[in-house]
């Protein structure tokens, strides 16, 4: 038998082998008998009909439909994390099915033996997501929050989410002793530079992993709402162009941050280097679709955890 019969018969065998395991439901050692070869062949001729493509595996789930988006995301975006959860279908607001895929992300690192720095920050969806945390045992690892603790009255920040993590993680915390934003570009400047801000914010910088969620710039923006900002700051905001917010940075519809305003005053720390890091936004609704898709196309973050109806209109409007 020639070489091009003998690749033609094992294509043949490999067809058969892929549609008993795939189509038919025989595991390797039934196809063993089935075709008279060893149990290691079987297994080989399997993977051989996927490799030549002679089988196309579909994956007859709601989740894979969300796994299809979340590579056309990662290819779309040059994205290093994507998750997709299914969307409610009788809600368009819950935050449950992003929270717990992002409470399962960071419970991954967290329990990982190799130390690392995890870089937090605020927002309604990320508090939901700790919330959602298992207790844990986790002294290895340094946990800093990117963004101040209090709120324009003295009181702690509510959506401030580090001190509801130390109740579930038992691992070294790094709260950011300082207001959201400051009074005046000059009490910032003067608060960044005490010894222990400094060295939290050189923690942040050199973060391994960073989950933040995206805020909206809207008539309702978490901003305004929550008091850090008067109406007429945000208005002056979206006048300028400003269409989202990361831990209080806004930013315009090309990811670009809006120069004076309110970011004179923002006491957070940058988002650490995205080429040396990974940085996960949590977002997803009409409203944060905007600052989202600004926030991916500028690289501003190089992770994403959403939902597949977030998800389909990224992808058309990109």
């Amino acid at each position: 038998m020639s070489k091009q019969d003998q690749g033609g018969r094992r294509l043949d065998d490999a067809a058969r082998a892929g549609w008993l395991y795939y189509v038919a439901g025989n595991n390797q050692e039934q196809i063993a008998k089935k075709l008279n070869v060893s149990r290691q062949t079987a297994q080989r001729l399997v993977s051989l009909s996927v490799s030549e493509g002679l089988i196309k595996v579909r994956l007859d789930h709601p989740i894979g439909h969300c796994m299809e988006l979340a590579e056309q995301l990662r290819r779309r975006f040059a994205l290093d994390l994507v998750e997709v959860v299914p969307s409610d279908p009788d809600s368009t607001s819950t935050i449950t099915g992003v929270a717990q895929a992002a409470a399962a992300e960071i419970e991954r690192r967290l329990r990982a033996p190799d130390p690392i720095i995890m870089a937090i920050g605020t927002g309604r969806t990320l508090k939901a997501a700790i919330e959602q945390l298992s207790p844990m045992e986790a002294p290895q690892h340094k946990i800093v929050s990117l963004t101040g603790n209090i709120a324009p009255d003295g009181s702690a920040s509510f959506y401030n989410v580090i001190f509801n993590m130390a109740d579930q993680v038992k691992a070294r915390m790094f709260p950011m002793p300082l207001p959201v934003i400051a009074s005046s570009p000059e009490e910032r400047e003067m608060l960044l530079r005490q010894p222990m801000v400094r060295e939290t914010l050189a923690l942040t910088a050199r973060a391994d992993i960073t989950f933040i969620g995206i805020g909206d710039l809207g008539p309702n923006a978490p901003l305004y709402l929550d008091g850090f900002i008067t109406e007429a700051e945000l208005k002056a905001l979206q006048k300028a162009g400003a269409i989202g917010e990361i831990v209080g940075w806004a930013f315009d519809a090309q990811g670009k941050m809006i120069e004076g305003l309110t970011n004179d005053r923002v006491a957070s720390a940058p988002m650490p280097s995205r080429e040396t890091s990974l940085v996960v936004a949590l977002a997803m609704g009409d409203k944060k679709l905007p600052g989202t898709i600004a926030a991916l196309n500028r690289r501003l973050v190089n992770g994403l955890i959403t939902d597949e109806r977030t998800a389909e209109k990224l992808l058309a409007a990109s």
